[in-house]
């Protein structure tokens, strides 16, 4: 069961650890113990992601839920294959979950520290799964506004992925009011900001490192912020394939070089890469206008450009 949660880049972990170091205490294993089970957490996050999204790939190998449905096939047991897998998966996620919080609790950083962290931690999962409705509920036959998706992305991934665990470590480190406004920003920023190159990613990514086919967005027709430009900005004959092609059962190879096509074209590539420009800048001034550590302003000025600055 490790297996199935190996690999990605534990950017959660090290923005919790960042946001410990940010209180000024120093190296600790237990507060690394404590930013490692936020790994655990994205497991059950991406398990559950995949089973609701048919998903086929994730980090380079084949999802968790068609693993355990090739296991079932393998051991001849009864029933649908299929159906185990999901379920399956399912109760895998949900003990990553149960895992999550037991490591959390037993990582040793104290009692004081922990009370302070279950309130960010419960905001975290509860954006979390929030998030995760809105973007089932989202139909991308409607074509739903910039303004919309990017409030789901905010909740599902960007708070999620940068700001709450951020806030998580400094809370856990008692940081100031002051330390916790200027990591909260930084965090909306650089999440928004992470999305945004995910969406990119996510029709023009090399599989060889995103771990997924190219275009996979478009064949799943999500209403990504990409997609959600390009229809803001594509002239009237391409805004009406589009939405054409999204109402499609299955999208081809042709479909999806169509829809790329679009997106640059139309500019909603360069907008992307504009606003992934402008967000982390601003994310940078905040630090440099902030009293921190100036190791830790370094790292988080790092971990800005490695977070958005990416091909997988």
């Amino acid at each position: 069961m490790v297996d199935f949660a190996s690999g990605g880049k534990c950017v959660r972990s090290v923005f919790v650890y960042l946001g410990w170091l940010c209180g000024g205490g120093g190296e600790s294993e237990p507060a690394l113990r404590a930013a490692a089970s936020v790994e655990l957490l994205h497991a059950f996050a991406l398990v559950q992601d995949d089973v609701m999204d048919e998903s086929r790939v994730r980090r380079g190998r084949q999802s968790t839920h068609l693993r355990l449905a090739a296991w079932h096939t393998e051991q001849k047991l009864s029933g649908s294959a299929a159906r185990f897998g999901e379920s399956a998966a399912i109760l895998l996620a949900d003990l990553y979950l149960v895992w999550a919080e037991r490591m959390l609790r037993e990582s040793g950083v104290g009692t004081a520290a922990l009370d302070r962290a279950w309130p960010r931690y419960d905001a975290m999962r509860s954006e979390l799964a929030v998030g995760q409705l809105a973007d089932l509920s989202n139909d991308a036959n409607r074509f739903p506004s910039l303004t919309a998706v990017m409030d789901i992305a905010r909740r599902k991934s960007g708070n999620y992925t940068v700001r709450r665990p951020l806030e998580l470590g400094a809370a856990m480190a008692d940081c100031d009011d002051t330390v916790m406004d200027v990591l909260g920003a930084y965090g909306v920023l650089v999440g928004e900001a992470f999305q945004l190159r995910d969406d990119l990613l996510g029709v023009f990514g090399d599989p060889s490192t995103t771990g997924k086919p190219s275009g996979d967005d478009v064949r799943e027709r999500k209403a990504t912020t990409l997609i959600a430009l390009a229809d803001q900005l594509a002239g009237p004959s391409d805004r009406a394939r589009l939405r054409d092609l999204w109402r499609e059962e299955l999208i081809d190879e042709q479909g999806v070089a169509f829809a790329q096509a679009v997106i640059v074209d139309s500019g909603a590539r360069q907008c992307a890469e504009r606003m992934i420009r402008d967000r982390v800048e601003h994310a940078r001034r905040l630090l440099d206008r902030a009293d921190l550590e100036p190791s830790v302003a370094d790292a988080l000025h790092r971990m800005a450009l490695l977070c958005t600055d990416r091909t997988s």
